[in-house]
C-alpha cells in the first residue's frame, strides 16, 4: 500500500473541446500507464459515441505511478466531461479530489464551462493548476489568454504553457501537480469512511461502486453497508483503476479504486452515499444533488414491434444513467411509447444514438419539452390553474466585437440582462431567460452571430409563472396528439399558422377533403384544406338529359362528405418526422 502523503487526487477541467482527453492519453503515455504502442486517441474514453463524437460524456477514473526526487507517486485521475449537460459529472469528480487543472485553450481563451468548473472547484476549496494548452498552434493566442488568466486571479509564474498533442511541457505539469496538490488527509485509524462518486453496473459482477476512501481502509472479505440507503453486504472485490479495474488487495485512506459487493440492483448504490463498516456509527459525508431531468421527449419505435425491446433497453441504460427517467404513454397516431427525460439535448441525442447502435432500435422522438408546474390560480376556490416554468441564468461567454449581435439574439429569446462584464478581449453577459429557450435553437442561434466563438453555461433559478396556451392540431376534428404543445399566447399565433403550413405541405391527398386547424385553448386561430382526389363521373357520359348529370355529381358529393366524416386519415412517418425535428 502506498503512504498517504505520495498519493495525489486531481482532476482535469476544462470547456468543451479544449483538450483534456489529449491531455489525459500525454499523462498516460509519460507515465508508462499504458504501452505507447497500445495508446489510442482519448483511450479514457472507452464508449463509441464519445469516440466518434470527440467529446467525453462519463467520467473516467485512472492510476499513474510516476517517481519524482527519488519517490514513487500515486497520482489518481479522474477525466471529466466539458459539455455542460454533463456538469453534475463534474461536481461528483471535484468531491474525490484535492486538486484540479484548469485547462484553457489558447486559441479560444476562457470560456463558458472553464468558468462554471472553476466556481465549483473553488466551492470545494481545490488548489487549481492554470495550465494553457494547444500552444503549438499557428493561431495560438498566448499572451492574450495568459493575461485572461491573469485577470482571473492567477499570477504569471502559475501558468503552464504546454502542448497536450506533442507533450510539450507535460512533465513540468506533472511536477507541479506532485509539488502543490495536497495529499489526501483522513486518518487510516478511524472507521471506514467511503465516497461513492460514480457506479456502473455489470451483467456478471452485478454493481460496481467507484469510492475515494476518505477514512479507513477496507479489503475484501469486509461487511459494509450504505449510510443512507442501508443495504449491507460483503465485499467480494476490491481494485483500482488501470483504467481497466484490476484487483488488489484492498484500498487505504486517499485511495480511489472500486469495490464489488455483489448487489445486482444500482438504486440500492446510490452515487453520493457513504460506505461505512457495519456495526459502525459514522457521520456520513456530504452527498450530492440527484440530477433531475428538464428535457422531455416522447420516445417511439418506427416498428411498433420493437415496444417490449424499447422498454427492456431502456431499463438497462437506466442501470449506468441514474439522470435518465422514463415513464409509459400512448399515442392515438404513434402507438405505446415513453415519455423520456434528458438533462439535455446533447444527453438526448446520445440515448438515441446507443439505443440505434447497442439494441439496433429505429426511434422516432417528439418535439421536447420542458418540465412545466401546475399551481393553483390567484383566484381560490375558482378551479383554475396557473403554469410556471423553469427558468436559468444564463451566462454568455464572447468576443467584445458580437456584444451587440448577442444582445438582440437573447432579448428575441425572452431573457432579461442581469449583467455584463468586460475582461480581456471577451465580454461575460449575465441573461435571465426561460428554460424552454434552450431547446428552441438558442445555442445554435449564439453560435451562429458569435462565428462560433460564443459559448454559453447556465444554471437553474426558480419557477416563474408563464402566459402559456395550449396548441391542438387538428385533421378533420380529430386532434393529433404527438404535436399538441404549450406555446407562449403572444406567438400562438404564428406559430399555429406556421405548424398548419407545414403540415398541408407533408401530408398526401386523400379520396377525402383533409382539413387542417390549429387551436389555442380550443379557440381556432389557423385553417387549411387539402382537396381531394376527384373522379370525373361525367366522362362515360356523352349525352343525355341535364339531369342525369345532376345525379351522377350529387351521388359523388355525398360520398365524399360520407369519407370526410369516417375516413382516417394516415399520417406518414415522414410527414409526423418533419413535423417533429422542425420543432426542435
Amino acid at each position: 500500500m502506498k503512504a498517504q502523503n505520495l498519493i495525489r487526487n486531481f482532476a482535469i477541467i476544462a470547456h468543451i473541446d479544449h483538450g483534456k482527453s489529449t491531455l489525459s492519453d500525454r499523462l498516460l503515455e509519460i507515465t508508462h500507464t499504458i504501452a505507447k504502442d497500445k495508446l489510442q486517441e482519448q483511450f479514457l474514453d472507452q464508449n463509441v459515441i464519445s469516440r466518434r463524437r470527440g467529446i467525453t460524456i462519463k467520467l473516467a477514473p485512472v492510476r499513474m505511478r510516476y517517481e519524482e526526487r527519488g519517490e514513487v507517486y500515486e497520482l489518481n485521475l479522474i477525466d471529466t466531461p466539458g459539455h455542460v449537460d454533463f456538469s453534475y459529472e463534474v461536481s461528483r469528480t471535484l468531491a474525490a479530489c484535492e486538486g484540479a487543472v484548469l485547462l484553457v485553450d489558447a486559441t479560444q481563451g476562457i470560456q463558458a464551462q472553464t468558468v462554471a468548473h472553476y466556481q465549483v472547484a473553488k466551492k470545494e476549496g481545490l488548489v487549481m493548476i492554470p495550465v494553457l494548452n494547444k500552444i503549438d498552434l499557428p493561431n495560438a493566442q498566448t499572451e492574450v489568454v495568459t493575461k485572461e488568466l491573469i485577470a482571473f486571479g492567477f499570477s504569471r509564474e502559475e501558468i503552464i504553457c504546454i502542448s497536450a498533442k506533442t507533450g510539450e511541457s507535460v512533465d513540468v505539469l506533472l511536477e507541479r501537480i506532485i509539488e502543490k496538490i495536497p495529499p489526501p488527509k483522513g486518518s487510516e485509524d478511524a472507521p471506514l469512511r467511503a465516497l461513492i462518486f460514480d457506479a456502473v453496473y455489470d451483467e456478471y459482477r452485478g454493481v460496481i461502486a467507484y469510492v475515494r476512501i476518505v477514512d479507513g481502509k477496507v479489503k475484501k472479505g469486509d461487511k459494509i453497508q450504505f449510510s443512507q440507503g442501508g443495504t449491507k453486504t460483503e465485499v467480494t472485490e476490491v481494485g483500482m483503476f488501470t483504467p481497466f479495474l484490476k484487483e488488489t488487495d484492498g484500498m487505504e485512506t486517499g485511495e480511489i479504486g472500486y469495490i464489488v459487493g455483489g448487489i445486482k440492483d444500482i438504486r440500492q448504490c446510490r452515487v453520493g452515499d457513504t460506505i461505512i463498516e457495519q456495526g459502525t456509527v459514522v457521520h456520513a459525508l456530504p452527498g450530492y444533488i440527484t440530477p433531475q431531468p428538464m428535457v422531455f421527449f416522447g420516445m417511439y419505435p418506427k416498428d411498433s414491434g420493437d415496444f417490449v425491446s424499447l422498454r427492456d433497453s431502456l431499463g438497462k441504460l437506466t442501470l449506468n444513467d441514474t439522470a435518465l427517467t422514463y415513464t409509459e404513454e400512448y399515442s392515438a397516431y404513434l402507438g405505446s411509447g415513453y415519455r423520456v427525460g434528458f438533462l439535455g439535448l446533447l444527453h438526448a441525442d446520445i440515448v438515441k444514438e446507443r439505443l440505434k447502435q447497442e439494441f439496433g432500435l429505429d426511434l422516432l422522438l417528439t418535439m421536447p419539452q420542458v418540465l412545466y408546474e401546475r399551481r393553483p390560480g390567484q383566484e381560490l376556490g375558482d378551479g383554475n390553474e396557473d403554469i410556471y416554468e423553469p427558468y436559468m441564468l444564463l451566462n454568455v461567454y464572447c468576443p467584445t466585437e458580437y456584444v451587440g449581435s448577442v444582445m438582440t439574439a437573447c432579448q428575441k429569446k425572452k431573457g432579461s440582462l442581469l449583467d455584463m462584464q468586460y475582461r480581456e478581449a471577451y465580454a461575460v453577459l449575465s441573461y435571465e431567460m426561460p428554460y424552454s429557450m434552450f431547446i428552441r435553437g438558442l445555442v445554435g442561434e449564439i453560435k451562429s452571430v458569435t462565428a462560433g466563438f460564443g459559448s454559453v453555461d447556465y444554471e437553474l433559478a426558480d419557477y416563474k409563472k408563464a402566459d402559456l396556451v395550449k396548441l391542438d392540431i387538428l385533421i378533420n376534428g380529430n386532434a393529433i396528439d404527438v404535436l399538441s404543445e404549450l406555446v407562449y399566447r403572444d406567438e400562438g399565433v404564428y406559430v399555429a399558422r406556421d405548424k398548419v403550413n407545414k403540415l398541408k405541405d407533408s401530408l398526401d391527398r386523400q379520396q377525402f377533403r383533409q382539413i387542417i386547424q390549429a387551436t389555442l385553448n380550443g379557440n381556432i386561430v389557423a385553417r387549411e384544406e387539402i382537396s381531394p382526389y376527384r373522379k370525373d363521373v361525367l366522362a362515360k357520359m356523352s349525352g343525355g338529359d341535364r339531369t342525369r348529370k345532376d345525379k351522377l355529381l350529387e351521388a359523388q358529393k355525398k360520398g365524399k362528405k360520407k369519407m370526410v366524416q369516417t375516413g382516417k386519415v394516415q399520417l406518414s412517418q415522414d410527414a409526423l418526422f418533419s413535423m417533429i425535428s422542425d420543432g426542435k
